[in-house]
């Protein structure tokens, strides 16, 4: 492995997203700072991404997402990703928050109802946007936090609760709108009940692993649904949480849809895969595994051409995981730093949504026509309790192909 691609577990984190080592080391220390990060963030992690709202947009530049975060974690403030914020929870990416909103259709007079608080910055986006924002968090600890974070902001118009979202808030309904930042498997009935007559629901449903977030519209009493984007949310606490009929085992860590086969619930992104950028779905007989694959292109270093999945694993009981992938690159350059290159990274989390290390294969860089067959073991740090794996050009320049992707504990 080359020397240069040896990085630290942030370093992988970061450059996986698209950004700078150098950006993340030399996070932000004064107000300018942050606005300047910000702005960065909102061009190229959510205008590049296709959210359009100029309402929206303009909330996302003006509100200040590391006053939501620990101390600890406000280095990550302005990166596309979700941050650890305690009690096993975290503060939604950027990205979803902002297309999340766009998909709610915020209007000055609505009365919003948002399932999940957390951080509450979910809420001080939608603040600006309209009437009133309700919000409900069940863990006590978070409820407390963000009620504080948002009277100190003066966000007058928020409206915060501890107690169970799933039963909604019934003395304020009925509602405009309704988002849920928290992953059951079904709508809960109560907030179908409370919705008004073609009013709108955002929520990611599925299961832990494997979800995508749905628009609902309330018509003739009923919901009609339509899937948007594959998305993966942090599963709500409590016991509709614990009775969950599926549920994932961390003993037994594997990916979906690896060879790319399924694209079902979102047109042109395959199934089980999520913040996918600048890629497609490639249908080719001669494949290596089935009759398609997925192909990334970018014309801009440092700009993002990835997808993402997520998957549970112990790392008490998991020791290694052993990878195995066909790739093929063409035209590779790396981007803005030589470490953004094509490669698959795994970063690992604790049961508090900390990084606990990361491990990779590659960079890829020769131009290989034919399909390379890699494998590898990775090693599963003891803290590990979950992981995501990243594939893509990951800010490099050129054209790279993946299909046959596999993921299995070792069986040693």
């Amino acid at each position: 492995m080359p020397k240069s691609f040896r990085l630290n577990s942030l370093a992988i984190l970061v450059c996986g997203m698209g950004l700078t080592l150098s950006a993340a080391i030399a996070w932000a220390q004064s107000p300018k700072d942050y606005e300047i990060l910000r702005n960065k963030m909102v061009d190229d992690e959510i205008v590049a991404a296709g959210v359009k709202d100029v309402r929206v947009i303009k909330s996302m530049r003006t509100t200040l997402r590391h006053e939501f975060m620990p101390l600890t974690q406000r280095k990550f403030a302005y990166f596309d990703m979700g941050v650890a914020i305690g009690e096993g929870q975290t503060i939604s990416s950027p990205f979803t928050v902002a297309y999340m909103t766009e998909q709610l259709d915020p209007q000055p007079t609505d009365k919003v109802l948002e399932i999940g608080t957390g951080s509450g910055y979910q809420a001080a986006v939608l603040s600006p946007l309209v009437q009133d924002v309700y919000t409900i968090e069940i863990v006590a600890v978070l409820g407390r936090r963000a009620k504080e974070t948002l009277e100190r902001l003066r966000y007058k118009n928020v409206h915060p609760l501890i107690g169970d979202g799933y039963k909604g808030w019934p003395e304020h309904a009925p509602f405009d709108k309704i988002i849920v930042t928290c992953s059951p498997e079904n709508v809960p009935q109560p907030l179908v009940d409370q919705l008004k007559e073609g009013g709108r629901i955002i929520v990611p449903l599925g299961e832990r692993y494997q979800q995508v977030l749905y628009r609902f519209i309330k018509k003739d009493g009923k919901l009609e649904r339509e899937a948007l984007l594959p998305t993966l949310f942090v599963p709500m606490t409590g016991a509709a949480e614990d009775l969950r009929k599926v549920l994932p085992d961390p003993l037994k860590p594997t990916i979906a849809n690896g060879s790319f086969e399924e694209s079902t619930k979102a047109p042109g992104i395959p199934d089980g895969w999520y913040y996918v950028r600048q890629a497609e779905i490639v249908a080719d007989e001669k494949s290596p595994a089935g009759k398609k694959y997925l192909h990334f292109t970018n014309a801009n270093p440092g700009v993002e051409a990835r997808a993402l999945q997520a998957f549970p694993v112990d790392g008490r009981k998991v020791k290694g995981l052993d990878v195995s992938l066909r790739v093929k690159v063409k035209g590779v350059r790396a981007g803005q730093t030589q470490d953004q290159r094509p490669a698959l990274h795994v970063t690992f989390y604790d049961e508090n949504r900390a990084i606990a290390g990361s491990d990779w294969i590659g960079p890829w860089e020769l131009d290989s026509p034919d399909w390379l067959d890699q494998k590898r073991t990775l090693t599963v740090p003891i803290k590990a309790r979950e992981a995501i794996l990243r594939i893509g050009l990951l800010g490099a320049t050129g054209e790279a192909s993946f299909d046959a992707l596999e993921l299995k504990a070792t069986e040693k």
